[in-house]
C-alpha cells in the first residue's frame, strides 16, 4: 500500500463524518448560488458546524470560512475553496526537518528528545520512527530515559528489536540525565547518526518532571553542540481539542520544535491537525495511522487533506 492510500485509509472515519454533510452543503450552496457564487450566511454557518465537529477548532473555522466567504468563486467548488485554506493553514508551519532530510555527521549525533503525557504513544511513535529513519540509511540508537514507568524501558527494548537499532538502557529508577549522557556517549563511539531519546510521560501540571525534562535538555547540549537539536512533542489524536492546552504547556517549557500526532485511525475528528497547526504555529512532523511498525508516516499537508476528503487534487 501506498503512502498516500495508508493516509487515505487512516483518515477514513474523519472522512466519513466530514464529506457527506459536506456534499450536502455543497449541493444546496451550489444550487443556491449559481449566479452569484456567493457563500451566504446560511451555507457559511453550516460550513463552520461541520468543519468544528471535525475538531478543526474554533480560531482555525473563523479562518477558513472567513477567508472562503470573502472569495467570489468564479467557477471553484466550495469543497476547493475550503481545501485551499486548510492547506494554507497546514503549509505555513511545515518546514524541513533534520529527521526527514540528510542525518548529521558521523560522530556528532542529532539528538532527538521525544516527550508528552502517557498514554501518547511515545515508546511506540520511537520505535517506528527508529525503523523509518534505519530504511533511509540513518544509523539510530534509541535512549530509554524514562525510568520511572514500571515496564517502560522492557516495552522500547521490544520496540528496538523491531527496528533492528541499538538500545542504551539502565535500571528502573535511575536518573534519567544520566542514562541520556550514556546514550550520547555510546552514539558518539557507534558514530550513529541520530539518537532518539524516550522520555517520561509527564503531566504538563508536574513541576519537578518538567525540571528533569530541563536537566536532560542541559546534559545534551552540554555533549552536542545545539543539541537537542529537535523536541518532538506526541499528542493523541483522540483526545482532541484537550490536547492543546498540553501542548502549549510543553512548548513553554520543553522548547518543542513538532509534534507527532497519533492516533488518527482510531478518531472521526482528524481536523485536530489544522488546529495545532493554526493555534501552536507548531510543524506537524509525522502522523501515526496504525499500531503497525510501518505506520508512521511523514507529515504532507497536500496530502492530509486530499485524505480528508478522500479525493486527490
Amino acid at each position: 500500500m501506498g503512502l498516500f492510500d495508508k493516509l487515505k485509509q487512516g483518515l477514513q472515519r474523519t472522512a466519513q463524518q466530514l464529506v457527506d454533510r459536506f456534499d450536502d452543503i455543497v449541493n444546496q450552496a451550489d444550487a443556491a448560488d449559481a449566479r452569484t457564487r456567493d457563500v451566504d450566511a446560511e451555507t457559511a454557518e453550516a460550513l463552520e458546524e461541520v468543519l468544528l465537529m471535525a475538531d478543526v477548532g474554533v480560531a482555525a473555522t473563523a479562518q477558513i470560512v472567513g477567508a472562503v466567504t470573502r472569495r467570489q468563486r468564479r467557477g471553484e467548488s466550495l469543497r476547493e475553496l475550503v481545501k485551499q485554506e486548510m492547506l494554507r493553514v497546514l503549509e505555513a508551519t511545515t518546514p524541513t526537518f533534520a529527521t526527514q532530510s540528510p542525518g548529521a555527521s558521523v560522530g556528532k549525533p542529532h539528538i532527538i528528545l521525544v516527550v508528552g503525557v502517557n498514554g501518547v504513544g511515545k515508546t511506540t511513535t520511537i520505535g517506528k520512527l527508529a525503523k523509518q529513519l534505519t530504511r533511509e540509511g540513518r544509523t539510530t540508537l534509541i535512549c530509554a530515559a524514562d525510568t520511572f514507568r514500571a515496564a517502560a524501558v522492557d516495552q522500547l527494548q521490544i520496540w528496538a528489536d523491531r527496528a533492528g537499532v541499538d538500545i542504551v538502557r539502565a535500571r528502573e529508577g535511575s536518573d534519567p540525565a544520566a542514562v541520556v549522557f550514556d546514550a550520547i556517549t555510546a552514539g558518539k563511539a557507534r558514530q550513529r547518526h541520530v539518537v532518539l531519546v524516550d522520555t517520561a510521560g509527564r503531566l504538563h501540571t508536574r513541576t519537578n518532571l518538567m525540571n528533569e525534562l530541563d536537566k536532560i535538555r542541559r546534559v545534551a547540549s552540554r555533549e552536542v553542540p545545539g543539541a537537542p537539536h529537535e523536541v518532538l512533542l506526541v499528542l493523541d489524536a483522540t483526545v482532541g481539542q484537550n490536547g492543546l492546552a498540553q501542548a502549549r504547556e510543553f512548548a513553554n517549557v520543553a522548547g518543542v520544535t513538532g509534534i507527532v500526532l497519533t492516533k488518527l485511525d482510531g478518531t472521526a475528528k482528524g481536523g485536530i491537525a489544522v488546529a495545532i497547526a493554526h493555534d501552536l504555529k507548531l510543524p506537524i512532523c509525522y502522523i501515526g495511522v496504525g499500531e503497525g511498525v510501518d505506520d508512521l508516516l511523514p507529515f504532507s499537508p497536500r496530502d492530509y487533506v486530499d485524505a480528508i476528503f478522500q479525493e486527490k487534487w
